[in-house]
């Protein structure tokens, strides 16, 4: 199966990612108290950056909230985004330009603490390609979701900064509640050319 997987990679005109072409930079943990984690004094010495994220929170109602991603930060209107999102019987799109305070409104990252979803937590990754690059826009692109007993959604996510500046800094923010201790955000960064 494994070298199926790796043959399909390499037609496609790339190689298999090493796995020694992520390092760790930071990884922080959920509170119960406050709905931020922000990665600060990022190095530019890498080429990409990913975060892999198994997230819950505090909300008590019965949908999912986004988590707003921010870059240094900038919390004025310099992001744009575009969103997928699958049910498992219907889908839909939707799309911001210049007109939010965050990057992304990252749906799936989070997930609502109603007792039938007490044990659930969601995941999500969201690479930032470029981050260091001080002659270009930001770019990024992300993938999340939550399983709730068959009834979870699934989103594709991508997006813009508005900036050249390079990345040195960036908060995740649950809207409106606090990150459970069971939350876990890591930061690595991607070598390249």
């Amino acid at each position: 199966m494994s070298s199926t997987i790796l043959g399909i990679i390499a037609s496609s005109g790339g190689a298999a990612a090493s796995t020694s072409s992520y390092e760790s930079i930071a990884s922080a943990t959920g509170t119960g108290s406050s709905g931020v984690i922000t990665f600060s004094s990022i190095p530019a010495t890498y080429k990409h950056l990913q975060i892999r994220g198994i997230a819950k929170d505090t909300y008590a109602g019965t949908f999912e909230l986004p988590t707003r991603v921010r870059f240094n930060s900038d919390t004025g209107n310099n992001y744009t985004q575009h969103n997928l999102q699958g049910n498992g019987a219907s889908a839909t799109a939707q799309g911001e330009a210049t007109g939010t305070n965050a990057f992304f409104k990252f749906r799936g990252s989070n997930l609502s603490t109603d007792a039938t979803y007490a044990n659930m937590n969601a995941v999500s990754i969201l690479d930032i390609i470029d981050y260091a690059d001080t002659s270009k826009y930001k770019t990024a692109r992300g993938f999340s979701g939550s399983d709730r007993n068959g009834a979870g959604n699934i989103f594709l996510i991508s997006g813009l900064w508005l900036s050249t500046s390079a990345i040195s800094t960036i908060t995740l923010t649950a809207d409106g509640t606090n990150w459970t201790t069971s939350t876990t955000f890591a930061l690595y960064g991607i070598k390249g050319a």
